[in-house]
């Protein structure tokens, strides 16, 4: 059998919607399960107050499971939970189609009931190899946050603590037992 040349960041873009729970990893297409309620609702609050944050100051734009091409050749698109990206980055002042070229400054990652905090582990580090400046890797389970940044050692955040945007997103601070208090 001869080996299928790798998919690009191009070709996924093409294939539509019917494509929409895959992620591009080296060129191979990897399935990513839709996430369940849990995840949803600590998207939305967490795209939320980051929104909230950058939105009035017009310091860049908040996204949500959005498509970003960290690597080429082969080529790699991963769609962060939550995504910041700054102004100093846009590339024009109209939203454009397709995946957003490089990484994100910020990037979020939710663990999912079936998620192993490996494979998470693994997209925080491609993020900052592709020039995110701040990775924040949500456990709803254990109620913390892992916050990985360029060239340190990952920290660990739990309730009682507060996520700081830092330089990355200044201004942000939501303290941990706001964020995982249980909805409404």
């Amino acid at each position: 059998m001869v080996p299928r040349p790798p998919i690009t960041a191009e070709q996924l873009e093409r294939l539509g919607s019917a494509y929409h729970d895959f992620e591009l990893v080296r060129g191979e297409l990897v399935p990513v399960t839709p996430p369940g309620e849990e995840h949803g609702i600590l998207a939305v609050a967490l795209a939320s107050e980051l929104r909230s944050v950058v939105h009035p100051r017009g310091v860049g734009h908040v996204y949500v499971e959005t498509g970003y091409t960290l690597f080429r050749t082969p080529d790699v698109v991963r769609g962060p939970d939550v995504s910041f990206r700054s102004s100093a980055h846009a590339t024009g002042t109209r939203a454009r189609s397709g995946f957003i070229p490089g990484a994100p400054d910020l990037a979020v990652e939710i663990l999912s009931p079936d998620d192993a905090l490996a494979e998470l582990v693994s997209k925080a580090t491609e993020y900052l190899t592709a020039g995110a400046r701040l990775v924040w890797l949500v456990d709803p389970r254990s109620r913390a946050v892992y916050v990985h940044r360029p060239g340190q050692q990952p920290q660990t955040l739990r309730e009682g603590e507060v996520l700081d945007g830092e330089d990355v997103v200044p201004g942000f601070a939501l303290p941990l037992s706001q964020f995982f208090a249980e909805p409404d």
